[in-house]
C-alpha cells in the first residue's frame, strides 16, 4: 500500500528488532509449546525436524519430547495451509487457517494440475467424496490413495489424483509421522476424523482476526507482507477496516506498515543474540520485503536448487549456514559464516550452538562444533 500520509519511518534494524521480538528470538520465551505454536500461527513443517529446531531457538526449557507429545495427543498436527505447504498447527488453527487460506495458494495449486491435463475427465466433486470416504475409513498413504482413485479414473495422472485430494480436503498427516526420534511415512485422514469434537473450530478463521494475529507474530508489516505469508490476495480491504485500531508506519521505501498499538517495538540497538534456525523457517518466508532479516547481498544464499539450507542469525540478520552430521557415535554441527566473524561473535555463536545441541542432540551421543571458512 503506497504512502499517503507522513507516518513515522521504520528502518531495517527497527523492523528487525520488532520482528525478532514477535518471533520470540530476542530471548528464549517462557511459553508452553502449544501456546508458542499458536502465537506463531504455525511452524513450517515440510520436513519433520524443522518445527523442533524452530522451537528450540525460541523457547525456554524446550525439549523435543514436548512437541511429540502434543502431536500424539492431537493437540497439534501437520497439515497443508499457508502457501500450500505443510505446517505444524494447533488443532484449532489446523481447521480454521486451512479454511481461511483454501482460496489462495491451495486452490491455485489444484488449478495448475487441472491445467496440465492430468485430471482430464475427472469429476473433482466425486473425487473429493471418494477420497474422504477412503481416508476416513483409515489413514491412507498418498500411494494408497492414488491406487484407489485410479480404479475410478484409470487414465488420469496418478500424482495429480493424490494432489487433488490433498487440495480438495483438509488432510492431516497422522502420527507417527513427525514424531521426534520415531517418524513414519505420510498417512492422511481428514481433520474431522482426526480431531473429532476437540478442536474448537468449525469454519474458516475470520480474516480480521487473522490480520491481527499475523501482526502480533510478524509485524510491523504491509498488506503484501501478509499476502506473501498466507498465499491470499486482495487483503487491503481487511487492513482498511482495521486501520482505526492500528498504528501505521512506513518503510524507508515508502510502503505503509501496520502494527498493533501494544506490540513490542524494541530499540534498534537492542542486543540480538545468535540464533540457529531450521530450513524453511517462517521468519524468512513471511514478508514480501525480507530485508528486515535478509541483507540484500545474501538473499540468494539460503537455497541450492529447490533445497533450503539451515541458517543462523548474527546481530539479528542472516549471517551464514549451518549443517548437521549425525551418526551413532557423534553429532557434528558445522557453522559456515558468510563473513569471518570476530572473536566475540565467534564465541557467541559457539555458545548458542552448544545450547542448541544440548537440547537437540541425543543425550548419550557426544557432539562437536566446527567452523568452516567463508566461501569466496
Amino acid at each position: 500500500m503506497a504512502l499517503t500520509t507522513n507516518h513515522p519511518v521504520l528502518g531495517p534494524r527497527a523492523l528487525n528488532r520488532a520482528t525478532l521480538a514477535r518471533q520470540l528470538l530476542l530471548s528464549p520465551a517462557p511459553l508452553g509449546v502449544a501456546e508458542a505454536v499458536g502465537h506463531l500461527l504455525g511452524l513450517q513443517a515440510q520436513n519433520t525436524k524443522p518445527p523442533y529446531y524452530a522451537l528450540a531457538a525460541r523457547l525456554e526449557g524446550f525439549r523435543p519430547e514436548q512437541l511429540s507429545a502434543l502431536l500424539e495427543s492431537r493437540e497439534v498436527a501437520r497439515i497443508v495451509t499457508m502457501r500450500s505447504t505443510v505446517h505444524t498447527h494447533t488443532a484449532r488453527d489446523a481447521i480454521a487457517l486451512r479454511g481461511l487460506v483454501q482460496p489462495g495458494a491451495i486452490d491455485r495449486e489444484l488449478a495448475m494440475f487441472v491445467s496440465r491435463g492430468g485430471l482430464d475427465g475427472v469429476d473433482l466433486d466425486r473425487l473429493a467424496v471418494l477420497a474422504r470416504a477412503l481416508v476416513d475409513e483409515r489413514p491412507r498413504t498418498p500411494k494408497e490413495l492414488r491406487e484407489e482413485l485410479l480404479q475410478e479414473w484409470p487414465d488420469a495422472d496418478p500424482q495429480s489424483l493424490s494432489v487433488a485430494a490433498r487440495c480438495l480436503l483438509p488432510l492431516v498427516q497422522v502420527t507417527p509421522r513427525g514424531l521426534w526420534g520415531r517418524g513414519g511415512q505420510v498417512a492422511l485422514t481428514t481433520t474431522d476424523t482426526w480431531f473429532q469434537d476437540g478442536a474448537g473450530a468449525e469454519a474458516a478463521a475470520g480474516i480480521d482476526e487473522t490480520v491481527l494475529r499475523y501482526l502480533g507474530a510478524f509485524g510491523p508489516a504491509s498488506v503484501k507482507d501478509m499476502q506473501t505469508w498466507c498465499g491470499l490476495t486482495r487483503l487491503g480491504e481487511a487492513f482498511e477496516r482495521l486501520r482505526p485500531r492500528l498504528l501505521v508506519f512506513r518503510s524507508e521505501s515508502g510502503t505503509e506498515l501496520f502494527d498493533l498499538p501494544d506490540a513490542p517495538r524494541p530499540d534498534e540497538d537492542t542486543p540480538a543474540p545468535p540464533r540457529f534456525l531450521p530450513e524453511f523457517d517462517n521468519l524468512l518466508l513471511s514478508h514480501a520485503d525480507r530485508t528486515r532479516v535478509v541483507p540484500a547481498e545474501h538473499r540468494s544464499r539460503t537455497w541450492s536448487g529447490n533445497q533450503a539450507h539451515r541458517v543462523f542469525l548474527l546481530d539479528g540478520f542472516l549471517a551464514g549456514l549451518w549443517f548437521l552430521d549425525e551418526t551413532k557415535e557423534r553429532t557434528t554441527m558445522t557453522i559456515e559464516p558468510f563473513e569471518t566473524p570476530g572473536r566475540a561473535a565467534r564465541a557467541a555463536l559457539t555458545a548458542e550452538a552448544e545450547r542448541t545441541l544440548r537440547i537437540m542432540a541425543p543425550r548419550d551421543v557426544p557432539y562437536e562444533i566446527v567452523f568452516r571458512a567463508p566461501e569466496d
